[in-house]
């Protein structure tokens, strides 16, 4: 095989989707953002929705999605993504409105809007970045950290007298009668991206059928190396052996 063969895309392993434009992403080493980024321009462009999807993100590191994939986003106040989202579905139904969200957000500030809008029976799409940490503003607690796990305001970890337990608010989501699709998955593994595709393509499907049937909504359990102050690789280890007892991997709710 000549160097000429090799270099032709059909041979290419990594094909990278039109809608992720060619900036250099900022994300830490061993994000799980920048998969989770392509899976979602991979969906929309093989679903032939680039002039209709129109993504909502908000405060934290999920925000700087507008930045790498070329569609409409429109920027929400912190917390606030499903009820912008809310409002743009409804004011145009035949889009797929979806929100990129990280657990800081969604889970902390953005607990009401998250619930009521699932419970509303929105037909968006929720897709939930969760690390169980803030990663952007310095590695604090969030509601999703893990009893006992270390952040820079619980330095000897999270302390279920002080602090409360985690908060599996996916779990939360998947007992309302307005959450249509609820699903927990990752990116850590070959087979995990696969998973995780087809729950963004399932997800994606339902917001934009002509019925609607409630709000789909994908967990996709992450690592932040950076703020858990550990190697890509020791993170995916830390994150299959605690994260997933907690945050177990799978379909919740699939009606």
């Amino acid at each position: 095989m000549t160097k000429e063969d090799i270099i032709k895309e059909e041979n290419l392993v990594y094909k990278k989707p039109t809608l992720l434009n060619d900036k250099t992403m900022h994300y830490c080493p061993g994000c799980s953002h920048g998969v989770v980024h392509k899976l979602i321009a991979e969906v929309i462009e093989e679903m032939g929705l680039q002039d209709k999807a129109i993504g909502i993100s908000p405060v934290g590191c999920a925000v700087f999605a507008y930045k790498y994939i070329d569609i409409d986003w429109q920027e929400a106040a912190h917390g606030r993504a499903p009820a912008m989202a809310t409002a743009i579905k409804r004011l145009l139904p035949d889009r797929l409105v979806f929100t990129y969200q990280g657990d800081g957000d969604l889970a902390a500030i953005g607990t009401a809007e998250t619930i009521h809008a699932c419970n509303r029976g929105e037909n968006i799409v929720v897709i939930f970045i969760n690390n169980a940490i803030y990663g952007m503003t310095g590695g604090q607690m969030a509601p999703t950290t893990l009893e006992g796990m270390k952040t820079s305001t619980c330095p000897y970890g999270r302390d279920v007298t002080l602090n409360g337990y985690h908060l599996p608010i996916t779990n939360l989501i998947a007992q309302l009668e307005g959450a249509r699709y609820v699903t927990r998955q990752s990116v850590h593994t070959a087979a995990a991206v696969r998973n995780a595709k087809k729950a963004i393509r399932k997800a994606f499907e339902n917001a934009m059928e002509p019925v609607k049937k409630g709000a789909s909504f994908v967990e996709i359990v992450s690592t932040c190396n950076s703020g858990w102050k550990m190697s890509p690789e020791d993170a995916n280890k830390w994150m299959t052996e605690n994260m997933f007892k907690a945050y177990p991997i799978g379909d919740l709710k699939n009606n």
